[in-house]
């Protein structure tokens, strides 16, 4: 299941009339990314609304129309909002899962505050393919961490007499698949989930470096959050396995070094069918995509030039190329994107003094920047003057780029057009590569 065009019209939002259209063959992850405020939560809200039309999402209620619509129109309602799928329109969708109908869609909010955990009671909890339970919309409080610890308690249970099994080989099946998947991003797991009849209703956790277990709410912001993030998707991986999942800023309270590692996780724990729609700025998030999992995205750049709400725009998946990935990490650095490194620079002929911000208006540079930057995003040509010049400069270069930038390359291109001002031939260009091996 996945979206191919979306159309958010007649003032929804932040939005006069957008479009955002995938093609005919969309990717299983669709990144929406933009500087604060640009409308991205906007577009997930608008998918739910158009849902809620027919069976509502979480247990936080539906927003009226001061809500969702740009001019407080009293009548706004779904019909402002186009869905068009793979498989055909929204109805057709919905029909195709009768009395599973809320699966289409599973929803993380940005607020996903879950500090405290202890479950004094044991209760009936309702099917998971319900739907019924966290956030309605991107702005509610996605509380879903006790529900989905009582989930987890019955999943348990349910295996250990669905395959009359002992409770240690139901846990080992059970919390080890969970486990796998939290220490693919956290230098913990779970140890055991408590007693709610003992006054212990929590996860209980381990660490190499601790005495003995602790508690869910001894955990960091940025840990629950992970914790709370990959628990949800484990529960769904059954009933949503045929899903558009809407995360918005799933990255929130993490820190960077555990970003990357959450989105291949959370990519690894949803189903083969399912489709993703997420909203970052995420440093973590991005550098995913344009590595592990730059074949199975697509990316929707807001620009801030876009005037959407007054103007109809249709907006396409990006380029990516080197270009566009340094406009889009830019969005999380600001003024520290020329901190940003790429992996491998070419020093070539050309003009060697910058224009306005450091750009380049080396003719030589610009041309195999644009030739090379969709093959090799992660190379950056820069223009180092004349021939006799690139030698004395490359080496400057790679004495002092070396100690800040260790893993940095730093490569020559020599032109056989002239040398000191004479033809150059193939056999002295040999010769110069024999005595100058690092280039």
């Amino acid at each position: 299941m996945r979206i191919k065009k979306l159309r958010l019209f007649n003032g929804y939002k932040r939005f006069h009339d957008l479009t955002i259209d995938l093609g005919e063959n969309p990717s299983r992850i669709i990144a929406l990314v933009g500087p604060n405020g640009c409308g991205k939560s906007s577009v997930l809200d608008g998918i739910l609304f158009h849902h809620s039309a027919f069976g509502l999402l979480g247990n936080k209620g539906n927003k009226d129309h001061v809500y969702h619509s740009m001019h407080n129109d009293p009548s706004f309602n779904y019909e402002s909002i186009s869905i068009e799928f793979t498989s055909g329109t929204y109805y057709n969708a919905r029909e195709s899962r009768k009395g599973k109908e809320n699966t289409l869609f599973s929803f993380r909010s940005p607020y996903r505050y879950n500090s405290y955990l202890n479950v004094t009671e044991s209760r009936a909890v309702g099917e998971i393919y319900l739907n019924n339970y966290g956030a309605s919309s991107a702005s509610d409080l996605d509380d879903k961490m006790e529900e989905n610890y009582r989930r987890l308690n019955i999943k348990l249970n349910k295996y250990m007499h669905d395959q009359d099994c002992k409770p240690s080989e139901a846990k080992e099946k059970i919390i080890g698949d969970l486990n796998q998947s939290i220490k693919n991003c956290l230098s913990l797991e779970i140890d055991n989930l408590g007693n709610i009849e003992s006054s212990q209703g929590m996860i209980y956790f381990r660490k190499h470096d601790h005495p003995k277990p602790f508690s869910f709410n001894v955990l960091s912001s940025g840990e629950k959050e992970v914790v709370d993030i990959l628990l949800d998707l484990y529960l769904r991986q059954d009933e949503y396995n045929d899903t558009i999942y809407l995360l918005d800023e799933p990255e929130l309270h993490i820190n960077t070094s555990i970003q990357k590692k959450l989105l291949i996780e959370i990519n690894r724990l949803i189903g083969k069918d399912c489709q993703i729609w997420l909203t970052t700025h995420s440093i973590g998030f991005m550098r995913a995509l344009q590595d592990e999992l730059k074949d199975e995205c697509q990316i929707i750049y807001f620009d801030e030039s876009n005037n959407l709400a007054a103007e109809v725009k249709k907006l396409t998946p990006t380029n990516k190329n080197s270009d566009m990935w340094r406009k889009i990490f830019s969005v999380a650095l600001d003024d520290l994107v020329h901190l940003l490194s790429p992996k491998r620079i070419v020093y070539c002929e050309g003009r060697d003094s910058p224009g306005r911000g450091g750009m380049e208006r080396g003719l030589d540079a610009k041309v195999y920047n644009t030739i090379f930057n969709g093959k090799y995003p992660d190379t950056l040509f820069v223009s180092s003057g004349g021939n006799t010049e690139l030698d004395q400069r490359s080496e400057i270069a790679i004495a002092i780029l070396s100690k800040a930038l260790p893993h940095l390359e730093v490569l020559v291109l020599k032109d056989r057009d002239s040398g000191s001002g004479r033809c150059i031939s193939a056999e002295e260009r040999n010769i110069y590569l024999e005595t100058n091996p690092k280039n």
